[in-house]
């Protein structure tokens, strides 16, 4: 399982289709990728790293807080292009990325253990498997990416 994680001041993921949207501000903006060996331990890890992990600023300009310490917000987007592989030739292949009846299970529990952790008012999702439009206004910036196998 992989994130890639984005401080933001504010972030919204809309699905015009669905007459959906959801927003933040301010917060992390956590792009969650599922490959196929990917366990319910790999989405608990994985939550309980992002809601711990010091990336923000303290008094002292230091990354030093969580968006926990903050009373931040989180925005959840399913992304199985961070599994893409374009070392052969020019378009990239997913098949690394899991398929939707395993990483739905995954990807709920990833946002479930986020609640758990943040409460249910801090924790904002897109639509899996949606095409999405997202709005993001990056602080820093500031890009992590962690994979739970590591």
């Amino acid at each position: 399982m992989r994130v890639l994680i984005q401080r933001v001041s504010t972030a919204s993921v809309t699905v015009p289709e669905e007459n959906f949207k959801a927003e933040i501000s301010p917060g992390l903006l956590i792009f969650l990728g599922i490959t196929h060996e990917d366990k319910e331990e790999d989405a608990i890890y994985l939550a309980d790293k992002c809601t711990n992990l010091r990336v923000f600023e303290d008094e002292k300009s230091r990354m030093n807080l969580s968006v926990a310490d903050i009373n931040g917000k989180l925005l959840i987007v399913s992304q199985f292009t961070l599994y893409a592989d374009a070392s052969r030739g020019n378009r990239p292949n997913f098949t690394s990325a899991a398929k939707p009846e395993t990483a739905i299970p995954l990807y709920k529990k990833f946002i479930s253990r986020l609640k758990f952790n943040l409460g249910d008012e801090n924790v904002r999702s897109g639509i899996f498997g949606a095409t999405m439009s997202i709005d993001i206004r990056n602080e820093g910036p500031v890009t992590i990416i962690i994979d739970s196998k590591k």
